[in-house]
C-alpha cells in the first residue's frame, strides 16, 4: 500500500460523489494498493479492509482523530479526540479468523459460515432487514438435527448467535467508542465507521483545497497540477501573500 497524493485524493473525491460508502472504501484501496486486484480487495474481510483504511487515513491526515457526538439522553454535543492507535485492533487482541469457514453449534443447529466482505455489503438493499440479509449471505451450510436446511430458513436466534461470533472473530469491523456525557452522566457505546469518517475528512479537505487552487490560479495563472505540486507550507505562504 502507498500513500495517496493530493491529485489522487481529488480524483477520488470527485468520483466518490455518486458512490455508495462501500464503493468509496474500495476505490480508496484500489488507488492505494496498485499491486492488488479489485477483486482481491473486495474479498478482504471488513475488519482487514478497515484496518488498511485506518493506516491510509493516518498517512493522509495524521494519527489524531477529532469528531463530534451527541448525547442521546440530553442532547449535549461532545467533542472527541483520540488517536488511530486507540481504535486499531492489534494482532494479539484480535481473534479474527483466517479466510475460510467458521463453525458454530447452537442447541440442535450446526452452522458453517464466513466473515463478511465488501461484496456482501455491495449486494445489500436498504431497509430494516439489511442486517439479517447480510448474515444470511455469510451462511454456507446449516444443519438442524443433522439434516441440512436452506440457509434462508435459518431461525433468527441462530442468526443472532452468528452475529455475535462474527463480532468476536473480526472486532476491527465493529469498533465501538465508550462515551460518557459530562453534563448528565449518561454512558453509551457509539459505533465508529472509518469509511464515513474518512470520506467526510476528504470532502472537507477537497473543498478547502479547490478554493486555494482557485485563489492561486486567479492570482498567478498557475494550473491545478502546478499548485498541487507545491508543498503545503509553500502554498500557504503564497495564499497569505495573495490575501494581503
Amino acid at each position: 500500500m502507498r500513500p495517496l497524493s493530493a491529485s489522487d485524493l481529488l480524483t477520488f473525491w470527485e468520483r466518490g460523489q455518486t458512490q455508495r460508502p462501500v464503493q468509496r472504501a474500495l476505490a480508496l484501496l484500489i488507488a492505494a494498493c496498485p499491486d492488488a486486484s479489485p477483486d482481491e480487495l473486495a474479498r478482504l474481510q471488513i475488519g482487514r479492509r478497515d484496518a488498511l483504511l485506518l493506516t491510509l487515513r493516518e498517512w493522509t491526515f495524521g494519527p489524531r482523530l477529532e469528531c463530534l457526538a451527541v448525547c442521546p439522553a440530553c442532547g449535549e454535543r461532545l467533542e472527541l479526540t483520540f488517536n488511530v492507535a486507540d481504535i486499531r485492533v492489534t494482532h494479539e487482541d484480535s481473534t479474527r479468523a483466517e479466510d475460510g469457514e467458521l463453525l458454530l453449534r447452537v442447541a440442535d443447529h450446526e452452522v458453517h459460515f464466513r466473515l463478511p466482505d465488501s461484496r456482501d455489503l455491495e449486494r445489500l438493499t436498504a431497509g430494516a432487514s439489511a442486517r439479517q440479509e447480510l448474515l444470511k449471505q455469510c451462511l454456507i451450510r446449516v444443519r438442524h438435527q443433522g439434516n441440512e436446511i436452506a440457509t434462508d430458513q435459518a431461525p433468527s436466534d441462530l442468526l443472532e448467535a452468528v452475529a455475535d461470533k462474527i463480532a468476536q472473530a473480526d472486532p476491527q469491523a465493529d469498533v465501538q467508542l465508550a462515551l460518557s456525557c459530562a453534563r448528565c452522566g449518561h454512558r453509551w457505546q457509539a459505533p465508529f465507521d472509518i469509511v464515513s469518517f474518512f470520506w467526510a475528512e476528504i470532502h472537507s479537505w477537497a473543498c478547502r483545497t479547490l478554493r486555494e487552487i482557485h485563489s492561486l490560479a486567479s492570482a498567478y495563472g498557475w494550473c491545478e497540477e502546478d499548485i498541487l505540486n507545491l508543498s503545503p507550507w509553500r502554498r500557504q505562504v503564497y495564499l497569505e501573500m495573495v490575501g494581503g
